[in-house]
């Protein structure tokens, strides 16, 4: 009976990015985390570097994951930073990333690392194409209107 639950326990798939365990992400240096990011990423982080928008973004996530209590997921912070990279210091956060209307209540995942937060947020309402009406096409000239 044993080795049954044995072979009934699920085995979750440890996450790695690039290489690296979460564990060690978390612990990284930001020049060592850049080397290990996308050159897209690199060249952001290089040439605009973090300004300080984007510092007391990280330091509200961090507040806000100091007071949630074990167990719970953290309070929603606010944000209208949509260019913001997503590090792994984030993961585990609350989001609400504004797209110009509402704010997208969004959960820092850990295969997030390295996008940014425009991804998450949609900032346009997709186009739903319906049937055509008259007068979209030439065949449609020789329908009798009634």
């Amino acid at each position: 009976m044993s080795t049954r639950e044995d072979n009934k326990r699920r085995t979750f798939k440890k996450f790695s990015y690039r290489g690296v365990d979460l564990e060690k992400l978390l612990n990284l240096k930001n020049e060592q985390l850049l080397d290990l990011m996308s050159s897209h990423c690199r060249r952001r982080m290089v040439k605009h570097s973090l300004k300080r928008k984007h510092i007391t973004l990280l330091k509200k996530l961090r507040k806000a994951k100091r007071t949630a209590e074990v167990g719970e997921k953290p309070k929603v912070v606010k944000t209208h930073l949509r260019d913001a990279i997503i590090v792994p210091e984030m993961i585990g956060s609350m989001l609400g990333i504004y797209n110009g209307k509402v704010f997208n209540q969004v959960e820092v995942k850990p295969e997030m690392i390295g996008h940014q937060l425009r991804e998450f947020a949609i900032a346009y309402k997709p186009v739903t194409h319906g049937r055509p009406g008259i007068g979209a096409t030439h065949s449609s000239r020789f329908i009798p209107l009634k």
